[in-house]
């Protein structure tokens, strides 16, 4: 009876490995899903907008206590407060008839503060190297990947090196997502020096016809003070065997909010160029998004907006507030 019972459940899980597959490989490349409207998969930040407008601005007109009731809704939806004194602010100069009006006075103010960022991915350099950098648990390995997929999608032909050695598991983890997506992946010992590994992997780059490296870092404590310098010895060893990195990339939670603020400003003294927010399509509140790029003047370049490999979206300040501001 219990090698009847053994094997049943050995069926299931091998059929839900298959069904899982086939799921995933319909869901089609980035190519493919980008014809897509972008904005649904933006649905997860609409909760914290939407017919909120019309019940605070939509009651009386613009009046002072609607103002401070939009101002801390606002707040509570992490735009920062720089960001929620100009909404604010514009809200009270343009004085909106109704909540329709107030909608589109915040969209421009928004607009307005999201302008002026370059987003573009900068692929300079031979080979171009993009550094990934961010605390543990935000999903940096798998946004790796992603942005390993999305650039083979592209015509480039990306290598990953797995600095992670502080993690015994996580080159495991790489080499699964690498061998998914079907790009090369350079390993050190655990334990190792991450730097070495960044080193190894410019090098196998050149020698392979690579076109693009992605270093996955450590991330589990990063903000301590000797992994910061690891961090920083990685940028160090590979300016010297090539040019600069194109990009140093800071992948952050967007459940968390304005709490990973600290967090980022740590790591922004790395000499960030540009952020990717994950989990957007979860309980993320949305604002964060201005409040980052207020609070540190850097672009916000991706977000993540699902578990799928083709789930790592180029940032469009346009279709991002259609999603933030929709009132369906």
């Amino acid at each position: 009876m219990n090698e009847v019972v053994w094997v049943l459940i050995a069926f299931l899980a091998f059929a839900g490995v298959i069904l899982y597959i086939r799921s995933t490989r319909r869901r089609g490349t980035p190519e493919k899903r980008a014809k897509d409207d972008p904005g649904r998969r933006l649905a997860g930040v609409k909760r914290m907008f939407g017919a909120g407008f019309e019940s605070i601005l939509g009651r009386s007109g613009v009046s002072e206590s609607a103002l401070r009731e939009l101002e801390e809704s606002l707040i509570a939806a992490d735009l920062g407060i720089e960001a929620v004194d100009r909404i604010v602010e514009a809200v009270r100069r343009d004085r909106p008839a109704d909540a329709g009006e107030a909608r589109d006075v915040i969209r421009a103010e928004m607009l307005r503060l999201l302008e002026g960022m370059d987003r573009g991915l900068r692929l300079d350099g031979t080979p171009p190297v993009v550094v990934m950098v961010g605390v543990n648990g935000v999903g940096k390995t798998t946004t790796v990947a992603k942005l390993a997929a999305r650039l083979q999608a592209e015509g480039h032909k990306p290598i990953i090196g797995a600095a992670d050695t502080f993690r015994p598991a996580a080159d495991t983890q790489l080499l699964v997502w690498a061998e998914r997506v079907g790009v090369q992946v350079v390993t050190g010992q655990s334990g190792g020096d991450p730097a070495a590994v960044a080193f190894d992997t410019v090098e196998a780059a050149r020698a392979r016809g690579a076109g693009v490296v992605l270093i996955d870092t450590a991330g589990r404590f990063q903000t301590r003070h000797n992994l910061m310098q690891e961090l920083s010895k990685i940028l160090r060893v590979i300016g010297r065997g090539s040019d600069q990195p194109s990009e140093v990339l800071l992948v952050m939670d967007a459940t968390t909010g304005q709490s990973g603020l600290a967090q980022a400003r740590r790591f922004a003294e790395l000499g960030v160029t540009g952020i990717i927010l994950t989990k957007l399509d979860g309980t993320a509140k949305g604002g964060v998004v201005l409040g980052v790029e207020r609070e540190l003047s850097i672009p916000v370049k991706f977000i993540g907006v699902g578990e799928g490999l083709d789930d790592l979206a180029p940032f469009d300040s346009q279709t991002f507030l259609n999603a933030l501001l929709s009132h369906e």
